[in-house]
């Protein structure tokens, strides 16, 4: 052998040894999770049972638990069998508010008017204030399904202004002092909404627009009252799974103050947020631009087409066929949603508008299809989507986006049809419908509305039932969704209406590390077993904040 070929020989040892040595070395990782059973939400709605995770990103998605082989950490977790989701996304909320919602009377569940002038009562003994604010009431729960009056709560509160807030968010509730206060009178009016009489006298109910008044009485919260809103609501929304809320309709105020929580490591929930349709505002932001940065992503308005369908504030094209010659009422007329849709197809902004009766629904996309006219890729929104007329559905093929909230559905069968009629009632509710002429649906729960639980979002979705398996077989199951599509409606295709499919809603190489371990296979649980899941574990940025 010559001195070469020694040379050469030798040098390949070395070259084998070093490629041995590299073989046996572990990359260091933050964080690896094996023995999962991980649902991914990629394309192909694959399977895993291990990832890991490196400066807030998965570095690896495995099908075997070869993982431990090639990295290592300090921080590794047997799941031990368990189940693993992408972090969980509410597409329409109200994450601030649910926050300050804390901090008032609370009315969830009351059964009778008495029941909330009781719960009010009690809150002032035992947290005085100088102005009462409370939400959550609906008299469609009470044996008199009428809105109350106030003359009761006059006597209980001659001196002291009261705002009882129904849980739509649509209807108030106020004490004569508010009124004075707001200097609303019987002759008061305003477009978009009532001033409900009775006799010709005030009742204390104001639908909507004449709400106005009332908001600008009530005392402004400090800092220190709206920084703790928002941690509460993190709070609230991480113990059930929720790794992105997208609220819906803010200002510039609660917006940067959610910056700087963020930016200062005390709030960890990524928010998406839409700014409230103020003229002010709106052209603060559409002349900012897109705002995005780890955690805060700020690209859409929000607009209110209409009002709801519990206070019959929700603007149909026939009569309520509960109350003669009734309506309901824009709260934007169809010419100044047009006339706004041409100036935000202009920006790099979405419009995500709340459209409920077939009315307000159509007008809605009738001004987006104006607006968006030879534009491509918007991806602008209908929030509710909730009662559509048959020929009307169309209008989603061309990329409109529905923003859906199945427990809405829930809550309302019992009603609805009073409201709609059996005719107008079939196109209501009809995520399914929407899904195949959208291609998807974004889900949410309009939270403090409805529950925070997303596994109520979930089970609403697929079974159309209420916690007490009624109605036997479901409500209008047609549109009932597979459990497929009500996973990707939470992750994915929430996070492809947000312009982040491609940082989150599954579970992928170079994806932020957001996901959530549930105590149960939400994938193929009993039916019934959906609405007792809970988060075990959820992780943002692959750190467990839960």
């Amino acid at each position: 052998m010559n001195r070469y070929s020694m040379l050469r020989n030798v040098l390949l040892i070395f070259v084998a040894l070093g490629v041995y040595a590299c073989a046996q070395e572990k990359e260091q990782v933050d964080l690896i999770v094996h023995n999962a059973n991980i649902y991914t939400v990629d394309d192909g709605f694959s399977k895993a049972t291990s990832l890991a995770v490196k400066d807030g990103k998965f570095v690896a998605v495995l099908s075997s638990n070869i993982i431990l082989d090639a990295y290592t950490s300090e921080n590794v977790l047997d799941a031990q069998g368990q189940t693993l989701v992408p972090g969980l996304i509410d597409a329409h909320c109200h994450f601030y508010g649910l926050g300050l919602s804390q901090q008032i009377v609370d009315l969830v569940g009351t059964k009778s008017y008495d029941e909330v002038l009781q719960r009010v009562k009690e809150f002032q003994e035992k947290s005085p204030t100088n102005f009462i604010q409370g939400r959550g009431w609906d008299q469609n729960d009470w044996e008199i399904k009428e809105f109350p009056t106030k003359e009761k709560l006059d006597a209980l509160f001659p001196d002291i202004p009261v705002a009882l807030r129904r849980v739509d968010g649509h209807a108030l509730l106020v004490n004569q002092k508010a009124l004075d206060m707001a200097g609303i009178t019987n002759k008061t009016k305003v477009a978009g909404g009532e001033v409900i009489l009775k006799n010709g006298e005030l009742t204390g109910v104001l639908v909507d627009s004449p709400m106005q008044f009332i908001g600008n009485i009530i005392p402004s919260p400090n800092v220190e009252t709206r920084m703790q809103a928002l941690k509460d609501a993190e709070k609230l929304c991480v113990d059930y799974g929720l790794t992105t809320v997208n609220d819906a309709g803010i200002d510039r105020s609660t917006i940067e103050l959610i910056d700087s929580l963020q930016q200062a490591g005390d709030l960890s929930m990524r928010v998406y947020a839409m700014v409230s349709n103020n003229q002010k505002e709106v052209d603060y932001f559409l002349n900012k631009g897109i705002i995005k940065t780890d955690k805060l992503h700020v690209r859409s308005v929000k607009v209110y087409g209409d009002g709801a369908l519990g206070s019959r504030g929700a603007a149909l094209r026939e009569p309520y066929s509960d109350q003669a010659d009734h309506f309901g009422a824009m709260i934007t007329t169809p010419e100044q949603l047009e006339e706004l849709a041409l100036k935000i197809a202009a920006s790099d902004y979405q419009m995500n508008t709340h459209a409920i009766g077939d009315s307000s629904i159509v007008s809605v996309l009738r001004a987006y299809k104006k607006a968006l006219k030879g534009k491509a890729d918007r991806r602008w929104k209908v929030e509710h989507a909730q009662v559509i007329s048959m020929q009307d559905f169309d209008y989603f093929e061309n990329g409109i986006i529905p923003s859906v909230q199945p427990t809405h559905a829930t809550s309302d069968m019992y009603w609805a049809g009073d409201r709609l009629g059996e005719e107008r009632e079939q196109g209501a509710y009809a995520y399914k419908t929407l899904l195949d002429k959208a291609g998807l649906v974004a889900l949410g729960t309009d939270f403090p509305v409805e529950q925070v639980s997303p596994f109520l979002t979930f089970y609403a979705a697929v079974a159309r039932k209420d916690l007490e398996n009624y109605p036997e077989g479901g409500y209008q199951m047609k549109d009932a969704l597979t459990r497929e599509e009500a996973l990707k409606g939470m992750t994915i295709w929430a996070a492809y209406s947000n312009f982040e499919e491609d940082e989150k809603g599954s579970i992928e190489i170079g994806k932020l590390a957001d996901f959530v371990i549930l105590s149960d296979n939400i994938m193929e649980v009993p039916e019934q077993e959906i609405p007792k899941i809970t988060a075990q574990q959820v992780f943002i940025d692959g750190k467990k904040v839960k």
